[in-house]
């Protein structure tokens, strides 16, 4: 065996030893299920059906614990219920007592690593609910004194999961996540509306020229081209607030397919007064609880608002890389705050990046809309197995779009400047300001001018004032933003 050789078998060695001493570090325990023995590492608090999870279901990278907020739905949940089953006579309040530390960590963001289940899998949810159930009841046992996994003292499934069903507690969880989530997607739709209306009123009274179909049109003030937007912005936070309200209406209490089975008199209205004073929110229970575990009404009436608020911020997004286009070829009306060198081959060409990301994640956002919508319709019967594809793409579309419009506001809108020389000159050389001349000119009179215009390259004021058509006082008064525009400052004021 030469020298080389010998060095090859020698590595392989020691990588194999690295590999097997590893193995050997790792303890497990057995655990058992309706399938048969689990081995499960001797320090997780999840338990056999996690486990089976994490086997199993091997897809994206993306794990539940991406979303910390999901984590804390759960612990609420499962706290509420236990309150609920005490409160029904059903739980011993003794065993509530050992139950409610561990729904505490969920709820304080504790525990998180416990929770590495794909966001992609089967069996509707039961999966993540039995994560939580196990990981609760693990929690309890050891606070309590006892073993991880002696569950004949603590069940996830007799004592966490009672009165229970994926089928109610997994649309819960997501609509309460999906609430947490919207309180801070609200937050950050607010402020950008609110920086396009500081925008707005520094701009109030710069005329400009509107456009429709990319075409000269008539002017409006630049100010007011900000407000718009502001105001587009405003509607979704109003669509969005309805929208929301469809995620306060529950099956819990529904377990299997809402007809109750295994659930104490009064059960369904106590865990809902439990629940909301955990989370904050007014939950209530559907009037029909079967229609309520059957149907995705909910999320798609939600997942249609982000969509429409995703239309919305790619319409803006757009219109600001449009309006900032050159700068010496192009419209030029704005600056964008320059963020990065935009060519690997163009020296001193800067891309609008911020507004190009904006847009781009509306795209996914109304991609995942589309999802949610086949989902929700293909749902069989008294249950729809495919809620997690629905809540984990909403989640995606609520981060999505917190995140970018922090960094759009942020990065971008706050510092956007404006050119006034390019909109004076274009107020100038316009042929779409002649539609404001036509009361005091006529309209016959405006024709000529403009098709004089078109042939010579002369601006329509130019024109006016070779001709002596108007005083200079009068072409003042009819170009001052009142008169040009229809501006209303007090319409602003408060803004």
């Amino acid at each position: 065996m030469n020298r080389k050789t010998l060095l090859i078998v020698l590595l392989a060695f020691l990588t194999l030893g690295s590999t097997v001493s590893t193995a050997w570090a790792q303890e497990y325990r057995i655990e058992k299920d309706l399938l048969g023995d689990v081995k499960v590492p001797t320090d997780a608090y999840y338990g056999a059906q996690a486990a089976r999870a994490m086997e199993n279901f091997q897809v994206s990278g993306q794990y539940i614990n991406d979303y910390p907020d999901f984590m804390k739905a759960w612990g609420m949940i499962k706290l509420a219920a236990a309150q609920a089953n005490t409160e029904a006579g059903k739980m011993k309040p003794e065993m509530l007592k050992l139950i409610e530390p561990g729904c505490m960590e969920l709820i304080n963001g504790n525990y998180i690593d416990q929770f590495k289940i794909d966001l992609y899998q089967g069996g509707a949810g039961t999966s993540t609910n039995m994560n939580a159930n196990e990981v609760i009841a693990n929690i309890a046992l050891e606070k309590a004194g006892f073993k991880i996994g002696e569950y004949d003292k603590i069940s996830p499934n007799d004592e966490i999961n009672m009165s229970q069903s994926t089928n109610d507690t997994y649309p819960t969880s997501l609509k309460l996540t999906m609430l947490l989530h919207n309180t801070r997607l609200t937050e950050q739709l607010s402020l950008l509306a609110k920086e396009f209306r500081v925008l707005g009123n520094k701009y109030l009274e710069v005329v400009k020229m509107g456009r429709t179909e990319l075409q000269d049109a008539v002017p409006m003030t630049v100010g007011q081209e900000f407000h718009s937007y502001a105001s587009m912005l405003e509607w979704d936070i109003a669509n969005l607030k309805f929208a929301s309200s469809a995620l306060l209406t529950l099956n819990m209490g529904g377990t299997a397919i809402g007809t109750g089975l295994n659930a104490p008199k009064g059960y369904d209205t106590y865990v809902i007064k439990h629940l909301n004073k955990a989370s904050g929110f007014e939950f209530v229970n559907a009037d029909d609880m079967i229609a309520a575990t059957s149907s995705l009404h909910s999320f798609v009436v939600y997942s249609s608002a982000l969509k429409t608020m995703a239309t919305t911020l790619s319409k803006i997004s757009n219109d600001l890389i449009i309006l900032s286009s050159g700068p010496r070829n192009g419209i030029f009306e704005i600056n964008l705050p320059p963020r990065q060198p935009g060519s690997s081959i163009m020296p001193g060409k800067v891309n609008p990046v911020i507004p190009e990301l904006m847009a781009l994640v509306s795209y996914r956002v109304i991609g995942n809309d589309v999802t949610v919508n086949i989902a929700a319709s293909d749902g069989d019967l008294q249950l729809n197995a495919y809620e997690p594809v629905v809540g984990l793409t909403i989640f995606e579309s609520q981060i999505l779009l917190s995140n970018t419009m922090k960094t759009f506001r942020e990065q971008c809108v706050s510092g956007i400047t404006i050119n006034e020389d390019v909109h004076k000159k274009n107020m100038e050389t316009t042929i779409g300001i002649v539609t404001a001349l036509n009361p005091v000119l006529g309209h016959h009179v405006g024709d000529e001018l403009a098709k004089e215009s078109m042939e010579t390259g002369k601006g329509i004021l130019e024109l006016v004032r070779e001709k002596n058509l108007l005083t200079e006082e009068q072409i003042q008064e009819i170009l001052s933003p009142e008169n040009m525009t229809g501006l209303d400052k007090s319409k602003y004021k408060n803004k």
